[in-house]
């Protein structure tokens, strides 16, 4: 998901003074939360947990308890005497317009466009050098803004779509089918779809995957076998057939169909954890054809990018940490009869198609090279890009000798470029019209020592000339886990930060795939304390080198990450002035019992699994290890009512326990966003003031009582 930005030159502002708040931290008033008796026993260890009743987000209790925690932080973000400022700055930079790169489907040309401020993206199109034309505008869907576009699926020839809509961010869709020409819906509503693309079978109808309804909580309730179906144009769902995950023996817990570009095959993946996955393949061509196993166990990851005819082209990092893509005829597709197309390299490989060559894009250092193969294995160039961070997009359809690609790093907004497969050559297709000067800022790639000496990459970005005298804001930004890469990418919420003069530095943590599956498996079960120790060492590296000083450190991160921020600032409360978790997994002990949380055990393990995994994740475990008398820093918790991917009864517990034990005058206050997911399509007004908050909170907390940069 690529994020937009905008910054402006500040050349002549000045420092304001730095003086203590006048805040009276230590006077909030928190709400009470109830306390219950509930204890769960593991291995013989009783474990308390007191605050269980958040759970249920169906209470009336729970619900009252959401609003008064909600009276307490506003009223204490209310009274920040710059919040309404930073408010107007982010519409201010927000507001320019951003289109993303274009795509062809049948006779159109689509593409995405924002006016500045809209909440959501509108889809556009035209034909040839035509008018362009709304397609569709999903700010249309919902009074608020907060039923957004989470899927858009074409059939080949263009004629019809089908698209996803999310509802207050959750995790569940709907599915509507449109007659592209017309727009006009072509047939009844499909519902209860998750974790689910669609993908077309002809014009006859498409795959999608879900789950069965849950009883009870539709956000909460655990959601365990996953299941592809086919729906059949112009009939009803009831009658959608089952094609894969109905029985005990296909019980998993992710599913997911795909159809070849040429429309032969049908491509059924199956994984029982976030890592790893079976891959099966059925000939389409062939009536009553069996669905046949290409990989049987999910000790790996793989994928068939490409086909010609019988000859299959899968990325795999089976035997391969880093990746590679190998080749096998169809009708013989097991392991044993694989063969090296682009092999493995030190770098991790991320590949795509498009104009009839393969770009292989690696991560060197988590900045992008990319280079262009033809169909026997041929080198043909590597991708000269407009500069060091990250590209993307690289890939399209077979028959198209054009297409677009974008990049962006931390102070370079994010452009698109047409790229001509055959010649290697590219023109500048957008680049946003913004009052940003990259020459004003400066992002440098240094590398630290972690606490088992394992060298860790970190970019650091702020304003050229910048003074190490360890008064500078701080933001340190982590996640580290789930194979997932943070590369460098533009954002307007970090350039208001910028702006301020603030630093924001982000550490390439273990966990995480910058440098392929060995450096993500150090970071998951019994070696997820190498991704805190790695984020704790990179703030100790931005003291020790006087970019910041504890008084002026904030740590922050979402999801896995809001982990990550729990974790650390429970073990080192000292090494921070803000802590910031987002949409944290927070229980270690029981994110596997809520929705698709068990998926995440790969990473993770289980507290049910064994008694040294269960000791392990209590060791760690954010909720568990808040101790009475200690000094915690301020705190500014996030969450979204809605957040069916990481339920917020890990953040309502967290707060509670923060609340009752925390000894020092630090603020602990939670802010939950009502009618809002995980982030996914979050209205753009909500955001603004998301970060607004966040970044109020966090200067004041720092001892300021007015912006820094005027």
């Amino acid at each position: 998901m690529q994020k937009f930005a905008v910054l402006f030159s500040l050349a002549s502002a000045t420092l304001a003074g730095q003086t203590l708040p006048k805040n009276e931290n230590h006077m909030v008033k928190y709400p009470k939360t109830r306390k219950s008796e509930t204890v769960d026993t593991y291995f013989g260890t009783p474990v308390a947990d007191p605050y269980r009743w958040l759970e249920d987000d169906m209470s009336d209790e729970t619900g009252a308890w959401v609003k008064a925690q909600n009276e307490v932080t506003f009223n204490y973000l209310e009274k920040i005497p710059f919040r309404e400022a930073l408010k107007q700055r982010l519409e201010k930079l927000w507001n320019y317009e951003k289109l993303g790169s274009p795509f062809k489907e049948g006779n159109y040309t689509y593409f995405y466009k924002n006016n500045g401020l809209q909440n959501q993206y509108v889809l556009y199109r035209k034909q040839g050098e035509g008018k362009e034309e709304v397609f569709l505008d999903p700010n249309t869907f919902s009074e608020d803004g907060t039923t957004s576009l989470a899927g858009l699926s074409f059939t080949k020839d263009g004629s019809l779509a089908a698209y996803l809509i999310s509802e207050g961010g959750s995790d569940w869709r709907k599915a509507i089918v449109i007659n592209a020409q017309t727009m006009e819906v072509v047939e009844d509503t499909l519902t209860d779809i998750k974790f689910s693309g669609i993908s077309w079978k002809g014009n006859d109808g498409f795959y999608y995957s879900s789950y069965d309804k849950p009883e009870g909580s539709e956000l909460s309730a655990k959601t365990d076998q996953h299941k592809v179906y086919y729906h059949k144009l112009g009939t009803s769902q009831k009658e959608d057939q089952l094609v894969y995950g109905g029985t005990e023996a296909e019980k998993h817990r992710y599913i997911g169909a795909s159809v070849s570009e040429d429309e032969r095959y049908l491509l059924i993946s199956a994984a029982v954890s976030t890592s790893g996955n079976k891959l099966f393949i059925k000939d389409l061509s062939q009536d009553n054809s069996p669905l046949m196993p290409i990989v049987e166990d999910t000790d790996s990851d793989n994928y068939v990018i490409e086909n010609e005819g019988s000859k299959l082209y899968i990325v795999t990092n089976r035997n391969a940490p880093n990746k590679r893509i190998v080749t096998v005829d169809a009708e013989n597709p097991g392991e044993e009869n694989w063969v090296d197309f682009i092999p493995e390299t030190e770098n991790v490989l991320t590949a795509g198609t498009g104009g009839g060559y393969f770009f292989a894009e690696y991560m060197v250092d988590a900045i992008s090279k990319v280079f262009q193969y033809d169909y026997d294995g041929k080198l043909i160039r590597e991708v000269k890009l407009p500069g060091v961070g990250s590209a993307s997009g690289f890939g399209g359809k077979k028959e198209n000798k054009e297409f677009y690609f974008s990049f962006t790093n931390y102070i370079i907004p994010g452009s698109s470029f047409k790229y001509n497969v055959e010649t290697g050559a590219y023109t500048s297709y957008w680049t946003p019209d913004i009052d940003f000067n990259s020459e004003d800022y400066e992002s440098n790639q240094v590398f630290y020592t972690s606490k088992d000496g394992t060298k860790v990459p970190m970019i650091i970005t702020h304003k050229k000339g910048l003074k190490l005298n360890g008064k500078n804001p701080t933001i340190l930004y982590g996640y580290g886990g789930f194979n997932i890469s943070l590369t460098p990418a533009f954002s307007i919420a970090n350039a208001v930060w910028l702006e301020q003069g603030g630093i924001y530095a982000v550490p390439n943590l273990r966990g995480g795939g910058e440098y392929g599956k060995k450096w993500h498996d150090a970071g998951t079960k019994m070696n997820k304390q190498n991704v805190f120790d790695d984020f704790i060492a990179a703030g100790e590296y931005l003291i020790e080198n006087k970019y910041t000083s504890s008084d002026y450190l904030a740590v922050r991160g979402g999801s896995n990450g809001g982990l990550l921020v729990g974790a650390t600032m429970t073990q080192r409360p000292d090494l921070m002035k803000v802590a910031l978790p987002a949409v944290g997994v927070l229980d270690m002990l029981r994110y596997h019992t809520f929705t698709a949380g068990a998926g995440w055990a790969y990473d993770y393990g289980t507290s049910e699994e064994s008694k040294k995994m269960f000791e392990y994740l209590k060791g760690y475990s954010p909720v568990h290890t808040i101790k009475e008398g200690v000094d915690y820093p301020a705190t500014l918790v996030t969450t979204g009512d809605h957040d069916d991917r990481v339920v917020p009864a890990h953040s309502f517990k967290f707060a509670a326990e923060l609340q009752a034990k925390q000894s020092g005058k630090n603020p602990t206050l939670i802010r939950i966003e009502t009618n809002a997911g995980h982030g996914a399509g979050t209205p753009v007004s909500k955001t603004i003031e998301q970060y607004a908050d966040i970044f109020a909170f966090t200067l004041y907390n720092m001892g300021f009582e007015a912006l820094p940069y005027k």
